[in-house]
């Protein structure tokens, strides 16, 4: 997979995402994809959130490793 490919399988992965979170006030953007780290920021009420990093496990990095197999961490920049 190219990087132009995994960007745009990744960038697919956090549409799909997008609206459970912006359901609940919040959103992500992505901010970089190093090889296999894609590195994201959570933004309004996602950056208080208690559970946030549960989301970005199992929601966030769960749906772009299904759209992206080789990434292997997602992380988030607050």
């Amino acid at each position: 997979m190219t990087a132009e490919e995994t960007k745009l399988n990744v960038e697919k992965a956090l549409e799909e995402i997008r609206p459970f979170l912006q359901s609940d006030g919040g959103d992500i953007s992505l901010i970089s994809i190093d090889n296999t780290k894609v590195t994201v920021q959570l933004q309004g009420a996602c950056v208080g959130c208690s559970v946030n990093q549960m989301t970005l496990k199992s929601g966030v990095e769960m749906t772009i490793k299904k759209y992206a197999p080789h990434i292997v961490d997602v992380v988030n920049i607050s």
